[in-house]
């Protein structure tokens, strides 16, 4: 079964993010398409409102981000005097008090360790969903989808129509497809797969193959070339591949278009990261290593922009520039805020918290002490007993002779004597 298709991507995880991803966007396409009656570069100018939306949703995380990053600079001294002066104890009471201490320094400035890590978990998803759904637009946008209604239902419906397709995989830079197995759906989808793909080339030769369709053929070409192309590039096509379509005799201009692409994501994304503040201590690791993760992520995405389809390289560009308009308002934003004063009311926060849990560490203390003294209480009983037939025993043992107690002594021995025979 072909990963990358048109059959949506059926993932756990990835899939319903897609599939979700996809229903707003072809919602968004079909405002732009039927109720505006913008046609050209009617998808991509639908990936970029998509975009806005994701990141406007985005921005209370992103507030918080950077409302956590400015607390963190601000923390990095007191951090670095616990670290100091704890290190090189590695006894069982010290690193629990650095762990005390460390946690006792977030709370002051109310901020989580894993504060970081919440907007990455949040659009490492969203990106690998969006890659599914710009590979594939068809797959996710039926408004698109039945663009190639008519064309393809005349293509199945010829005679070898199996054999003639087959050809065209290659040219639309795919495999391991097989118009022969899934169902008259799956094949139909398999279709649409290729034809989605095809360069102008591809739909000239199909006329050519298919004679009787060629008004289909003609009708859904056009329709395609007016909503899929964001100028000469195809949306869901590759740079890389544009390139060397390019360089086969599809012209210079292609081949510029689609080296525009990646270096623009590289120039919105470096743009980005310089808006963005960062530590201005040399001596501190964890900002030199984020001064090198700011370098090193435009390049990433130079490289990767390739690679991938032109639709998600448009998301990119689209969201940096988002982002940075976001980012300057945020700093000018964040430059009127008085952190003392939100350092004094984490402080506050903290010392609420600090209070509850030594209320509940005194309470599991007395707890505990009344569990031990009811231990020691039953103990006390079960000693008490002992000790009362210890006695009784002494005593029976001493009884005057023919008193009723050395009687019935008389009658324990005869039993015990008799039970061991």
């Amino acid at each position: 079964m072909p990963a990358l298709f048109l059959t949506a991507y059926n993932g756990t995880f990835i899939g319903p993010i897609a599939r979700g991803l996809g229903w707003v966007m072809d919602k968004i396409y079909y405002f732009i398409y039927s109720l505006l009656g913008i046609h050209n570069g009617a998808i991509a100018i639908a990936i970029m409102l998509f975009t806005i939306i994701i990141y406007m949703a985005l921005l209370p995380l992103t507030f918080k981000q950077q409302k956590f990053s400015m607390l963190t600079r601000k923390m990095q001294p007191e951090m670095k005097a616990i670290q100091n002066k704890y290190k090189g104890k590695t006894d069982q009471a010290s690193m629990q008090a650095m762990q005390d201490e460390t946690s006792a320094l977030y709370d002051k400035y109310g901020i989580s360790p894993m504060g970081s890590c919440i907007q990455l978990l949040i659009q490492m998803p969203i990106l690998f969903a969006l890659y599914r759904v710009f590979y594939n637009i068809p797959a996710y946008l039926s408004s698109v989808k039945n663009i190639f209604t008519q064309v393809t239902d005349g293509i199945v419906g010829t005679s070898g129509f199996e054999k003639t397709m087959t050809k065209y995989v290659q040219t639309a830079h795919m495999s391991n497809i097989d118009f022969t197995a899934g169902g008259k759906t799956a094949i139909k989808n398999h279709v649409i797969d290729v034809l989605y793909k095809l360069p102008n080339s591809g739909w000239t030769s199909l006329k050519k193959d298919f004679p009787s369709l060629t008004s289909q053929i003609d009708t859904a070409h056009s329709h395609l070339s007016a909503v899929n192309y964001f100028g000469v590039l195809n949306i869901s096509d590759t740079p890389w591949s544009m390139i060397m379509s390019g360089i086969r005799g599809a012209g210079i201009g292609l081949t510029i278009a689609a080296i525009l692409i990646p270096v623009v994501a590289y120039l919105t994304q470096y743009l980005n990261m310089r808006l963005t503040p960062q530590s201005t201590d040399a001596n501190d690791s964890a900002a030199r290593q984020m001064k090198m993760m700011n370098t090193l992520m435009p390049l990433m995405t130079l490289f990767i922009s390739f690679t991938t389809p032109v639709g998600l390289s448009l998301y990119w560009i689209a969201g940096a520039v988002i982002r940075s308009i976001q980012q300057v308002l945020l700093n000018r934003h964040f430059e009127k805020i008085d952190l003392n004063d939100i350092i004094e009311k984490n402080k506050e926060k903290a010392e609420k918290k600090a209070e509850k849990r030594g209320i509940r560490r005194e309470q599991m203390m007395q707890y505990a002490n009344m569990s031990t003294r009811n231990m020691s209480s039953k103990a006390n009983v079960s000693d008490d007993k002992i000790d009362q037939l210890n006695k009784a025993k002494e005593a029976s043992t001493k009884a005057r002779k023919g008193s009723m107690t050395s009687k019935a002594n008389l009658v324990k021995d005869f039993n015990e004597k008799n039970t061991k025979k």
